[in-house]
């Protein structure tokens, strides 16, 4: 079937509040939010980072314990069906390193992963003393849409969503795990998405859809969509709920026609200064 109707896209953010000791009840809590996606007609749904093992559960775990089982990943892909569903786990890989990733579930199979690059090692948060890092910014192609995802401190790097957008993504899905205290000396977090989200949408005229966990932990939710202008167009507070909107591949490019970011982006001036960077600083 057609992903989404002539290049428009309802897509859903799903804000859920993940058990870091109760895999089998975060699965019904999936199953339940693709169900009530199904039925208010959503082509893509989100979910936030870890959001299978919850973060914490996740993100400290010993070695393979929380890696979700292939059962689980069978009956998330049967329930996906037409609809593109991003869950986020720990994932092992080919060499048994251990990734915080985000795949992209359709037609009963993975259809696209994306391994966190950016892993925040201050504060509260040691996702560098469990995970290993990603390397790679792709976008997924998915019927008239290329989808990029970058996970929670993936976007605080600026080369990255500038990759994303450089590799020709049209919607940037940004999963992530934001509790309130998880950055020292009173940083407010909230407040930091804002900006954050806000310049990512409209510096590339990129869509961007984030979904956060909600509850315990410190977790405040605010999952939201933004448009190609920056323009909020669906946003939680609190509670457990999906966030809601229809894009248009339409309105992507009219806002790329007003401010050609990625026209004028000249990454071999990039390329050069990067070279002059890493090859000829100082020892």
């Amino acid at each position: 079937m057609p992903f989404g109707r002539d290049d428009r896209l309802v897509v859903a953010a799903a804000q859920v509040a993940c058990r870091d000791d109760d895999p089998a009840a975060n699965l019904d809590a999936h199953l339940g939010c693709i169900e009530r996606a199904r039925a208010e007609g959503v082509d893509l749904l989100l979910f936030p980072e870890l959001s299978l093992s919850g973060y914490h559960g996740g993100a400290t775990a010993a070695g393979r314990d929380a890696l979700p089982s292939a059962e689980t990943i069978a009956r998330l892909c049967a329930a996906a069906g037409d609809m593109a569903v991003s869950v986020g786990l720990p994932e092992e890989g080919a060499t048994g390193l251990i990734y915080n990733t985000q795949v992209l579930l359709r037609h009963g199979e993975i259809a696209h992963r994306h391994r966190k690059l950016n892993l925040p090692t201050y504060g509260k948060l040691e996702e560098g003393k469990s995970f290993a890092a990603g390397r790679i910014v792709r976008p997924a192609r998915i019927g008239a849409w290329a989808i990029a995802t970058l996970i929670c401190a993936d976007t605080w790097n600026p080369a990255l969503p500038w990759l994303a957008a450089l590799a020709g993504a049209d919607l940037l899905l940004v999963p992530v795990a934001s509790a309130r205290d998880a950055v020292a000396g009173g940083y407010d977090q909230a407040a930091g998405w804002e900006v954050n989200l806000r310049h990512t949408a409209m510096t590339y005229a990129m869509p961007v859809l984030m979904a956060n966990h909600i509850g315990p932990g410190g977790f405040w939710g605010g999952s939201r969509v933004l448009d190609a202008s920056g323009r909020e167009v669906a946003r939680l507070a609190e509670g457990v709920g999906l966030a809601r909107a229809e894009l248009s591949l339409d309105q992507v490019r009219a806002a790329r026609l007003l401010l050609p970011t990625m026209r004028d982006a000249a990454p071999e001036i990039v390329l050069n200064e990067l070279r002059r960077h890493v090859w000829e600083r100082p020892a």
